[in-house]
């Protein structure tokens, strides 16, 4: 597929940290590394926003892992991770990731969705229909074929894991 990306694009980067740190930790036993990731979205074009999704626990581990996310430029959304009587946990951002890419759309003129949910399929439809491209990076063994399909272009993490994965073996 063909896509443009040049220098005067807007371009706003929505991070599903959820999916990607659960995708790197299946898959290779690693950590993302989100400022390589953000470079690669961005791809020399305008940055207007670049939001990562996190939900937190009560322990508050995840405070270094924040503040690095801070630091690389990337504005943090968080959210307690809920847990329910029964001992279920929730724990996504789904809907806050595609109220925030369709409230932004006007201001951009590439939407880049950091995430290999299929569930994201429906706002890749809509934000495509009003004239935004869509990309999306991700890893290519988990995420969603329909997804891939639906966008107008598809980065795999796992072709360079070196440079997107922080512990892994060169």
């Amino acid at each position: 597929m063909s896509i443009i990306k040049n220098k005067d694009q807007r371009v706003g980067v929505f991070i599903d940290v959820q999916n990607m740190y659960h995708s790197a930790k299946n898959i290779y036993g690693c950590r993302v590394n989100f400022k390589e990731i953000l470079k690669t979205a961005v791809a020399g074009r305008k940055l207007i926003r670049a939001i990562a999704y996190v939900v937190t626990t009560e322990s508050g581990d995840e405070k270094a892992f924040l503040e690095a996310l801070i630091k690389a430029g990337i504005e943090v959304k968080s959210k307690d991770l809920q847990i329910f009587s029964g001992g279920m946990k929730k724990a996504d951002w789904d809907v806050g990731m595609a109220v925030d890419a369709i409230s932004l759309n006007t201001k951009l003129d590439t939407i880049v969705l950091v995430t290999g949910d299929g569930d994201f399929v429906p706002l890749v439809e809509y934000l495509r229909s009003q004239g935004q491209q869509v990309e999306v990076i991700s890893f290519g063994k988990s995420a969603s074929a329909k997804l891939k399909e639906a966008v107008d272009d598809f980065i795999d993490l796992s072709a360079s894991p070196q440079k997107y994965l922080i512990g892994i073996r060169k």
